[in-house]
């Protein structure tokens, strides 16, 4: 048997640290793997792309060796934003592609966002690949590597959907990372007048880390819309499948406050539309989706996660408060930073100013994710404890679908355990600072009677 490092197999992706975990042999036999379940699938070919960082031609290569060894084709679409490569798969035919990205992990790591036969393999789906490997459990045959070039068709698609109805200024960091490589591109196209940071495709990240999901990313942005007359900013992660937002004075529209614009949008044209969004989000979001005549959807966290409830459901829209958007509306349900920025646009666009539009979304104080860091496994072990024995005063509701949220009349409380790295995530919001506190109080004697002497960030 083939012992395979077990800490690269996540929950949502394969992820490593390049030539330590995750070298280009194990890569190799992934991608026997992923050809091996295409075949049993009825797939001839995977679309294969990645990302800027340094280790990403070498892996790509050693991906595709797997994939023909299997007798399946490869299809090198080259460096390109992880959505451009989700976007293959339809535009080519071949509805199974594999992103070779970190996303927004520091340059020493790489990965695999994998879809096969138009699903995206997640948990146990991925544990199987591990399996199946060290079983032997292995087609073989002699498959064919070809390149392609979609990028035009991608952002052609893109200019042909979403319209402005003006031009606008806008400020776009793309943190180095491969977005920059299509992004300036796409906004001239559909009418913007761009104020670029670190658009240059650079797998060191020599600026900052390219993750718009924490604030101190966003200092250049805002830095830059002080600077200039540009009315918004945005920001895309390593791999360009989340996005950032920034008003002109400074304030992060985080992405479960963008949703609430989206949800409005797209329910004026499906009405009753159901809109998913994960367990970390706002609970502002649900009677503003009633309200503007949606259904709506709690479900755990997770790209692949919710995009596998999105197929479920055939709801058009759904969003993670870490910047994943998902548009089946008008697009094909993959998150995508690039094509959710057109759409923020277009939406701003019909406004004089953005700004007011995007300031005047409900918000609520609460806490930026916060995270206990346990050791391997015990993340899973508390919040077994937690939903088992966990007191809290005053609740309404448990909700214990990922996690533990409870809701209580005026705010919620969140614990729930990372699947990517040992960590409890927490996440708290009321209606202001006492209500704020209280709920924090209430988690703070829960999670001390079940774990004692744990070490809380709050």
């Amino acid at each position: 048997m083939n012992q395979l490092p077990a800490e690269i197999f996540k929950a949502y992706d394969i992820r490593g640290i390049v030539n330590k975990s995750l070298t280009a042999d194990v890569v190799r036999q992934v991608g026997h793997a992923l050809g091996s379940l295409a075949v049993e699938q009825g797939q001839t070919a995977i679309a294969v792309g990645r990302d800027g960082r340094l280790s990403g031609p070498e892996l790509a290569g050693a991906l595709m060796d797997g994939i023909n060894a299997a007798g399946v084709d490869a299809i090198d679409v080259g460096c390109v934003p992880t959505p451009l490569t989700y976007f293959a798969a339809y535009e080519l035919g071949c509805h199974s592609c594999v992103s070779v990205t970190g996303s927004h992990n520091p340059p020493d790591y790489n990965g695999l966002k994998m879809v096969i036969g138009g699903t995206t393999l997640a948990l146990d789906a991925i544990q199987d690949l591990k399996k199946r490997i060290e079983a032997g459990n292995l087609k073989h045959g002699q498959g064919q590597r070809r390149s392609a070039d979609i990028t035009a068709a991608y952002v052609d698609k893109i200019v042909g959907d979403v319209k402005l109805a003006r031009p606008m200024k806008i400020v776009m960091d793309c943190g180095n990372g491969v977005a920059g490589a299509i992004a300036p591109e796409l906004f001239k196209r559909l009418g913007c007048d761009i104020v670029p940071l670190y658009c240059e495709v650079d797998g060191n990240f020599p600026n900052h880390h390219p993750d718009p999901s924490k604030p101190e990313n966003l200092a250049d942005v805002i830095r830059a819309l002080k600077e200039t007359d540009a009315e918004i900013g945005i920001a895309f992660d390593g791999d360009g499948d989340r996005l950032g937002v920034v008003t002109k004075d400074g304030e992060i529209i985080f992405p479960d406050r963008q949703l609430m614009l989206f949800a409005a949008d797209v329910l004026s044209r499906v009405p009753g539309g159901q809109v998913i969004y994960d367990v970390k989000c706002t609970r502002l979001l649900a009677p503003w989706i009633r309200q503007h005549g949606g259904v709506p959807l709690m479900w755990n966290t997770g790209h692949a996660l919710v995009k596998a409830k999105l197929k479920e459901t055939g709801a058009p829209l759904a969003g993670e408060m870490s910047g994943h958007t998902f548009f089946k509306e008008r697009w094909y349900g993959f998150d995508d930073g690039l094509y959710t920025g057109a759409r923020l646009l277009e939406i701003l666009s019909k406004a004089a100013d953005a700004n007011p539009v995007l300031k005047n979304l409900p918000n609520a104080p609460s806490t930026p994710e916060l995270n206990i860091k346990m050791a391997e496994g015990e993340p899973f072990a508390l919040i077994d404890k937690l939903k088992a024995n966990g007191k809290f005063a005053g609740a309404e509701e448990i909700i214990t679908i990922d996690g533990v949220r409870v809701e209580y009349a005026d705010g919620f409380g969140l614990a729930r355990p990372s699947n990517t790295t040992p960590v409890v995530v927490l996440r708290f919001e009321a209606d202001n600072a006492a209500a704020l506190e209280r709920i924090q109080q209430g988690f703070r004697q829960a999670l001390n009677a079940v774990w004692p002497g744990i070490q809380l960030p709050f």
